[in-house]
């Protein structure tokens, strides 16, 4: 989900000139951000880069639960953001729900929510985060990956279970997180588009059902614009390294050098 920054440390000062841009960096999965990051909390699926491409102005909070749907993550909500001050409202919160909501009801009752009840929980999360300041633009939900049939069924047969999710029914709730963000009026990532927009998409899923590392790249690469919309105006907490005092560092890392 998401995550904030608001305004600079005590003594620190604009510099004139924009500081040169980090490029991106693609790594192991993130999540979200909040206090002088980008960020929120997060669900089931791995998610984008350990290395945002803002990391003088981003604490980026990982708050992914793996197995978890929307019916549990909705409850959880209230324990992974509070309303509190300017400085904790997240700036950016991802929500990531659908692959297990879309379990067969009859192959796995337990992780299956049914359509109608993830469109609204979806919709309360939105709604509880615009309560505690976290407006309707600052959140991105983010559709489920399409399922690779043939690779999940042979790990569902090592577990000795049935084929328990269907790429369609995937689509019925991608679809329904779609409608969830047109609804409520926050940004969306249609994974399940994208990903099957490709010829072969089975190389973005480790097992069928969970991103690999090159899934986890090609998430990163659509879900950074959208965030980085919301991150962009917001100050730099620490200069370019190329800017930093060369004889007295403290000057420049810690402010007019009053600390």
């Amino acid at each position: 989900m998401g995550g904030h920054c608001a305004g600079a440390s005590r003594g620190w000062r604009p510099r004139p000139a924009p500081p040169r841009p980090d490029p991106p960096r693609l790594a192991a999965p993130w999540r979200c951000a909040r206090p002088r990051a980008a960020g929120a909390p997060c669900s089931g699926l791995a998610c984008c880069s350990s290395g945002t491409p803002s990391p003088r102005k981003c604490d980026v909070l990982n708050r992914g639960f793996s197995g978890y749907n929307t019916r549990w993550a909705k409850i959880i909500l209230p324990r992974l953001i509070r309303k509190g001050s300017s400085l904790d409202i997240p700036v950016a919160v991802t929500i990531f729900f659908g692959a297990n909501d879309s379990a067969l009801k009859d192959e796995n009752p337990k992780q299956h929510i049914p359509l109608e009840e993830y469109a609204a929980n979806l919709k309360s999360m939105v709604q509880y985060l615009k309560s505690v300041d976290v407006p309707e633009n600052r959140v991105i939900l983010i559709t489920p990956t399409p399922l690779c049939e043939t690779a999940w069924e042979e790990q569902c047969i090592i577990q000795g279970c049935k084929l328990n999710r269907l790429n369609s029914v995937v689509g019925e709730y991608a679809n329904a997180c779609l409608q969830v963000a047109q609804d409520c009026g926050t940004d969306v990532l249609d994974l399940w588009t994208l990903m099957q927009d490709s010829q072969d998409f089975s190389s973005y899923l480790s097992d069928g059902l969970h991103l690999s590392p090159k899934g986890n790249e090609f998430l990163f690469s659509h879900l950074w614009p959208l965030i980085e919309k919301k991150v962009s105006s917001l100050p730099l907490l620490l200069p370019y390294w190329r800017d930093v005092a060369e004889a007295k560092p403290e000057l420049s890392l810690l402010g007019d050098g009053d600390h």
